[in-house]
């Protein structure tokens, strides 16, 4: 699986350098350290992670790290960045803390709850309700 994101130039050059990113996903729980993360630049506030609370583990899969706390990220291993500076990645691992796991080992958003950005009213929604069945619903247009 791919993932493209965009970054500031200081994060490009260091996944660069490493040739891996993670992307972990904040919950609701996390809202005000994830924000406080997104807003600091580590090159100006050296310690944001400590000072949000948040502590870092060095990834089994890529050379990047996982924030403890939040319990689902993404491993990836650097593509490409394009010209418009979007990151381009494969997917090498999903890590997820058991306790949004469901019995089927799967993330289940009833245990998980994801926070989205949504930049008209810079607020942040929950996610999670499920509104249809992915590759079947469509087919009752065929």
């Amino acid at each position: 699986m791919v993932l493209c994101l965009s970054a500031g130039h200081k994060t490009t050059e260091n996944i660069q350098k490493r040739r891996a990113f993670t992307v972990s996903f904040a919950d609701a729980a996390h809202v005000i350290p994830a924000d406080y993360v997104g807003m600091v630049s580590a090159h100006n506030e050296a310690d944001k992670m400590e000072k949000a609370g948040f502590h870092v583990t060095k990834s089994e899969y890529v050379d990047a790290p996982l924030i403890d706390e939040l319990p689902v990220t993404l491993e990836c291993r650097l593509l490409k960045v394009n010209e418009d500076v979007n990151i381009i990645g494969q997917i090498v691992n999903v890590s997820a803390e058991e306790n949004v796991l469901g019995a089927d080992g799967s993330i289940d958003f009833t245990k998980f709850h994801p926070i989205s950005f949504e930049p008209a009213h810079n607020a942040y929604h929950v996610l999670g309700e499920k509104v249809g069945n992915a590759f079947q619903d469509g087919g009752q247009l065929k």
